[in-house]
């Protein structure tokens, strides 16, 4: 006879790439979601939660793989009778949703449209410390307006947020750059393809270079501003230097191996330093900087102009440099928005696991992104918003001790009696109608001393007794939880006896004793 196979046991263990969020960590959570929501919508924005599923063709975007569009997703395909079934996901972000709901609903939706939104995204990539493949946004998002009055409005609802949960002015600041200047400066670097220029290039490489834009045409220069973006992004690891290096000829790494650079001479370097340099003291002084590095350019000149009616709103509603300031160092996102571009970073600093000083970094992130609803309608729809990161802005906040959420737990009511179930119900009946969070221990209540172990294992506050005893004088036993664990750390008996941890109450005073002790520990 063979062998009966032992059943396989599944793994009690998450997914890799996700975790678990338990009682004071899904409050904490909630009161940031809470204190976020309520300040959009003091700004008039309405909340609005979309599907988390999307099709592929809406996330479409984010799916370079034709054959099997999920990368960076979560995808299936459903089944029909063919077996070529509609490809699904769960959404990547909150703001490819948006611009399906909006071009689904926009004859029923005002314009603008004012909106927020909240709620899990699921990333299909590698994970690693601190980066999980389902994490929390809280988005705002103005679709149909094209004034950077919008934009400004976003950046001050932005500063009153972070402030609103908790993080002080100075260990903050929003900064605003525009994706127009960076066109400006890149079609001021293009045009030095046009001329000959002896003192920076020999003709050799001027007519290497024209030869490589005329036979790749817009791809040739795309590819190249492509490259200029990437090189700029790298400039808080690599310093100015480094990035001249591989904007021009390239320099090597610290391992020593060569990177290939850009291959721009030494004046379109330059406008490029000049634009990622131009960051000065003041937002005007910044805003000259930049005139330079556009030069004659039209596009880079309307992106200039918009910086500054953006620095002139936000002034005059009272959020000045001290809070937003105009920085051209903010290249992320420029390759996916179209105008003014925005990232609130934490400023304060932290250490690292090998315990270097380093600053917190960004928590949210946004800016105008007026070609995205054009994928659904065929028609350019202005729009621009914000998305923040709420697990790491909670993370900032742990690390500043500024969580404020309430982790106390439930008043438990001790079972002295099984047969008497229905006495105990009646006393937490009374004390939930009185708005008192409390519950009655369900386990087995043979042993007191577990009913106390699940208590301090709740974190509640206090417990109540009801023997044989009690019943007949009228009376319950109140244990205060709180005050018990610190007589038996530091407490000396006479304190003990002056304010005992249990003491005996009249029934018909429950609610009254239990609000007054709950006040008496929240001081």
């Amino acid at each position: 006879m063979a062998k009966k196979q032992k059943v396989q046991r599944p793994k009690a263990q998450t997914p890799k790439g996700f975790r678990d969020y338990f009682g004071a960590e899904v409050a904490q959570r909630t009161d940031m979601l809470r204190t976020i929501a309520g300040v959009y919508h003091r700004y008039g924005f309405e909340a609005l939660e979309s599907s988390a599923v999307e099709t592929v063709e809406a996330l479409g975007k984010f799916l370079p793989d034709v054959d099997r569009p999920n990368e960076g997703v979560f995808a299936w395909q459903e089944e029909d009778e063919k077996g070529d079934g509609d490809w699904l996901a769960l959404r990547y972000d909150l703001t490819a949703p948006l611009a399906r709901v909006y071009a689904q609903h926009r004859n029923d939706l005002p314009t603008p449209y004012r909106r927020f939104a909240m709620g899990p995204v699921w990333r299909n990539e590698k994970p690693g410390p601190g980066r999980f493949r389902q994490f929390y946004q809280c988005d705002a998002d103005t679709v149909g307006s094209g004034s950077v009055a919008a934009d400004a409005e976003i950046c001050a609802m932005l500063c009153d947020t972070l402030e609103a949960v908790g993080i002080e002015r100075g260990d903050y600041v929003v900064r605003i750059n525009n994706r127009k200047v960076l066109n400006g400066v890149l079609e001021a670097v293009f045009n030095w393809f046009n001329v000959i220029d002896l003192d920076h290039d020999d003709a050799e490489t001027q007519r290497i270079k024209k030869e490589k834009l005329a036979s790749d045409g817009s791809d040739g220069q795309a590819e190249i501003s492509a490259n200029i973006l990437r090189t700029i992004d790298k400039y808080d690891k690599v310093g100015e230097q480094g990035v001249r290096e591989l904007l021009m000829g390239g320099r090597k790494d610290s391992s020593g191996a060569f990177i290939d650079g850009v291959g721009l001479n030494r004046r379109q370097a330059d406008l490029v330093i000049a634009f990622v340099t131009s960051k000065n003291d003041s937002n005007d002084e910044t805003l000259t900087q930049l005139r330079y590095a556009i030069g004659e350019s039209t596009v880079g000149e309307a992106g200039v102009d918009e910086l500054q009616t953006m620095a002139d709103l936000l002034a005059a509603g009272g959020y000045g440099p001290d809070r937003i300031v105009i920085d051209p160092s903010v290249v992320r996102g420029l390759g996916y928005y179209t105008g003014p571009v925005f990232e609130a970073e934490l400023t304060f600093e932290i250490h690292d696991e090998k315990g270097r000083a380093r600053s917190f970094g960004s928590v949210a992130g946004g800016g105008r992104y007026d070609d995205l609803v054009k994928r659904f309608t065929g028609q350019e729809v202005p729009a621009t918003g914000i998305s923040i990161g709420v697990d790491r802005l909670l993370a900032a906040l742990h690390m500043k001790g500024r969580l404020t959420s309430d982790t106390t737990g439930p008043v438990v009511v001790t079972v002295m009696d099984r047969d008497r179930m229905a006495d105990y119900q009646g006393i937490v009946s009374e004390l939930r109608q009185a708005g008192i969070r409390s519950e009655v221990y369900l386990g087995n209540p043979k042993n007191f001393g577990n009913q106390l172990k699940y208590a301090d294992q709740r974190n509640s506050p206090i417990a109540i007794i009801q023997g044989g005893d009690e019943l007949a004088a009228g009376t319950l036993q109140i244990k205060d939880l709180i005050l018990g664990a610190k007589i038996a750390q530091t407490a000396t008996h006479e304190e003990w006896k002056d304010r005992p941890s249990q003491f005996e109450i009249p029934r018909a005073d429950l609610v009254t004793r239990i609000k007054t002790l709950l006040d008496e520990q929240a001081k």
